[in-house]
């Protein structure tokens, strides 16, 4: 019988909770979910653990009332822009040239994780992109091949110590024990991109409210990841001062009338928004509510492209750009970032699921599912029904354990 599983994602703007089960038909079926605005966050990091875990039991209470399920134990997200990256090279003897042992995968994962980690960051993943055998590139699961030396490539993934306590307070005032901290753009990766993308060569562009959570896949794993400090909210800001109007306003307008591409909308086309003062409402073109929507969206892009390049990887990505999170659901952003990165563009969102699909089912979600997914991976390498108290103690250190040992044993 399928054992459920519970996601938290803690965005900058929402908070969303799901229980669900992997089914014996290969898809996910959402027994509950809850979703509550987020509080005491600021850029995807926590700045108010109270409000953060009031905020966080507000979802939890919704997704245990739907699904009728207690939840103490949860896989959650993390991003952010303390969260940096690096890649790392280990190498293991295999003596006698016997065949290769999970021990020896494990002191090869080792070497590359003996990098200079400064004391206020913390490891949250090592996942390994590849491994070389007696000097033969792309071998993927070396487990039982026989040769003398074993090098790991790994993709290592840091956060701030202090960033990463927050969260983990934050989460444990709200009542719930964490198995793993996952980052949010693998999660939202394993969730809305294909394996033929993956093994290609994609990016994976998750545009939330507070940031931009971008990760490179490449040959099925991922090999460059950040967080950049512009999203979704940032657009909302722009309205908001651009036409004067109040915040929630500006939100609701950008939901209701935003377009990214201002040549899509007519120039006779205006509309009321709630203005300051004692005006109370005026008209304004929804041109002109575009053309703002669309510079930030454009600086949104660049900023992508702009990383893109820097990780040296921009020739190596075949299968384009995939949006998702909140702000890819914007109309007309696919064109900004086709226009923008010259890539192909499609907007991802969850694959296979069942149940609550008019909820989660959308880009939105991709983070949330993609943690379903990543927990119910862990747990058939753990083989275990319930995550053990040693990774919902040292959340930071056991998940990226646990994450590497997903990645080499479990395809992408």
């Amino acid at each position: 019988m399928p054992t459920p599983i519970a996601a938290l994602d803690i965005g900058t703007t929402k908070t969303c909770a799901l229980v669900g089960e992997f089914t014996d038909a290969g898809t996910w079926r959402i027994l509950g979910a809850g979703v509550a605005p987020s509080r005491g966050l600021r850029k995807g990091v926590v700045t108010d653990v109270k409000e953060a875990a009031q905020a966080i039991a507000e979802a939890l209470e919704q997704a245990e009332r739907v699904s009728g399920i207690a939840l103490d134990v949860a896989y959650v997200g993390i991003a952010g822009a303390h969260i940096q990256s690096t890649n790392s090279r280990g190498v293991a003897g295999i003596h006698g040239g016997r065949g290769v042992t999970q021990d020896d995968m494990d002191r090869a994962m080792e070497a590359a994780e003996a990098i200079a980690v400064p004391q206020n960051r913390e490891i949250i993943h090592t996942i390994p992109r590849g491994y070389i055998l007696d000097g033969q590139d792309g071998v993927k699961d070396p487990l039982g091949m026989v040769g003398f030396r074993l090098e790991v490539e790994a993709h290592i993934v840091t956060g701030a110590a202090a960033s990463i306590q927050n969260v983990v307070k934050a989460v444990e005032g709200a009542g719930l024990k964490i198995a793993s901290l996952v980052l949010e753009p693998i999660a939202a990766g394993d969730a809305v991109l294909t394996s033929a993308e993956k093994e290609m060569g994609v990016v994976l562009a998750d545009i939330g409210g507070g940031t931009t959570d971008v990760a490179i896949f490449i040959d099925g794993s991922a090999w460059h990841t950040v967080v950049l400090p512009t999203g979704g909210i940032h657009i909302t800001n722009d309205l908001a001062v651009g036409l004067r109007t109040p915040f929630n306003a500006a939100e609701e307008m950008k939901i209701k009338y935003g377009h990214a591409d201002p040549n899509q909308i007519p120039e006779t086309e205006y509309i009321d928004v709630t203005a300051f003062g004692e005006e109370g409402k005026r008209t304004v073109a929804r041109r002109d509510i575009a053309e703002i929507i669309g510079a930030r969206a454009e600086e949104i892009c660049q900023l992508i492209l702009t990383e893109v390049k820097r990780s040296g990887y921009d020739n190596l990505l075949p299968a384009g750009v995939v949006l998702c999170g909140g702000s890819a659901e914007l109309a007309g952003i696919k064109t900004v970032a086709r226009d923008v990165l010259q890539m192909p563009v499609r907007i991802g969102a969850p694959r296979d699921i069942e149940g609550f699909t008019d909820r989660v089912a959308s880009a939105a979600f991709a983070t949330s599912v993609g943690l379903l997914q990543w927990g119910w991976k862990q747990k058939q390498v753990e083989g275990l029904s319930v995550p053990s108290r040693e990774s919902q103690r040292k959340p930071g250190a056991v998940s990226g354990l646990i994450g590497w040992a997903k990645r080499a044993f479990l395809p992408g």
